[in-house]
């Protein structure tokens, strides 16, 4: 009898299909809306949302309360990320953390076998049991990069049933199986981020005061101030606001001195880089390796050379110079579509 699977249903066109299909092969399935207390308060309630998709998919669908442990594992992160003069990945955190985490712990306690969500990535089982995270087929809607934090256990108790279809397939087959979205439109990249800026969001968390300061050039002179770190990121150009013969953009938060650092586009580059605290799906390499790497979710992955340090860490040495490295981003390795392993940008 193939396994009980519980399917993370959030009401968008994906996790529908997901369950869908899950049930067309024959799968007992049973339905996750999980909500995080940052839903749109114009919208329906989670128990309404829950109770129609269990109507339209013809399954039990069970309603869960993740707010505190996303507070704490996604939103606190993302706040105290930003403010210590990073750039979060609040992604990254939530889907080893709250998806594979909270959530598959949930579905295993209700008796599944493992949790389906509608990630566009794939994973492969060799024929040791290994299970391998790989880019999904749909080059443009690829969300391995997302996935690079999660455990070899985890993704033995994941399943991705769309990582060999195409966004445009998947709308394609959801509409001819009746399937109506709760939800219209793509997720949001920042999902608690609704209506406002990352410096909004910011400046409304409890005890947190923006503090100006100044803005310098690259080689320390002061040229302007700046309303608060919070508000910046590396390579920004807008808001900036100090007037040159070219653009200026951000090569750095200097969060020691609060100060805001500036220089032109060509600045920007950086030809290698630190990596720490890395998640390995595939086995630590024990020397220098050429790898594929991403910097950024809607960046393509480039050439370059790995050098582990310890464990954990690793410095980058790209083939050519890349734009905007941007310290607290993840930083995702591959070798051809199989994910090796990701971490965190150092700051220089």
């Amino acid at each position: 009898m193939k396994p009980l699977t519980a399917v993370a249903l959030s009401g968008g066109v994906d996790s529908l299909l997901t369950a869908k299909l899950l049930a067309r092969q024959g799968y007992p399935v049973f339905g996750i809306h999980f909500f995080t207390g940052y839903e749109a308060p114009a919208g329906p309630s989670p128990r309404r949302i829950a109770d129609d998709l269990s109507v339209q998919l013809g399954i039990p669908v069970m309603l869960m309360d993740v707010a505190a442990p996303f507070q704490h594992d996604v939103v606190n992160y993302f706040t105290e990320t930003y403010l210590s003069g990073l750039t979060p990945n609040p992604c990254m955190m939530c889907n080893p953390s709250i998806k594979f985490g909270t959530v598959l712990r949930f579905a295993i306690q209700n008796g599944a076998k493992r949790l389906a969500t509608g990630h566009y990535a794939r994973i492969l089982r060799d024929t040791d049991g290994f299970c391998h995270l790989q880019k999904g087929a749909d080059t443009v809607k690829d969300q391995s990069y997302f996935l690079a934090r999660m455990t070899p256990e985890q993704l033995d108790s994941a399943c991705f049933p769309l990582g060999e279809l195409t966004k445009s397939h998947v709308v394609e087959m959801a509409g001819a199986e009746g399937l109506t979205p709760v939800h219209s439109g793509e997720s949001q990249d920042i999902c608690f981020i609704r209506g406002r800026n990352y410096g909004e969001f910011l400046a409304a968390q409890g005890g947190f005061i923006p503090e100006p300061g100044t803005v310098v050039d690259a080689r320390g002179n002061i040229i302007g101030r700046h309303p608060g770190l919070h508000l910046f990121t590396i390579g920004q150009r807008r808001g900036i606001n100090c007037p040159a013969a070219e653009p200026y953009y951000v090569l750095a938060l200097d969060r020691q001195r609060n100060c805001l650092v500036v220089g032109f586009k060509s600045e920007l580059l950086r030809s290698s880089f630190k990596v720490s605290g890395i998640n390995w799906i595939e086995p630590l390499p024990a020397s220098p390796i050429r790898i594929a790497v991403r910097v950024r979710y809607r960046s393509p992955a480039v050439a370059a050379i790995l050098i582990p340090e310890n464990v954990d860490g690793a410095t980058i040495v790209l083939d050519s110079p890349q734009p905007a490295i941007t310290p607290g981003q993840g930083a995702v390795f591959y070798r051809e579509d199989v994910v090796l392993g990701g971490g965190w940008i150092e700051p220089l």
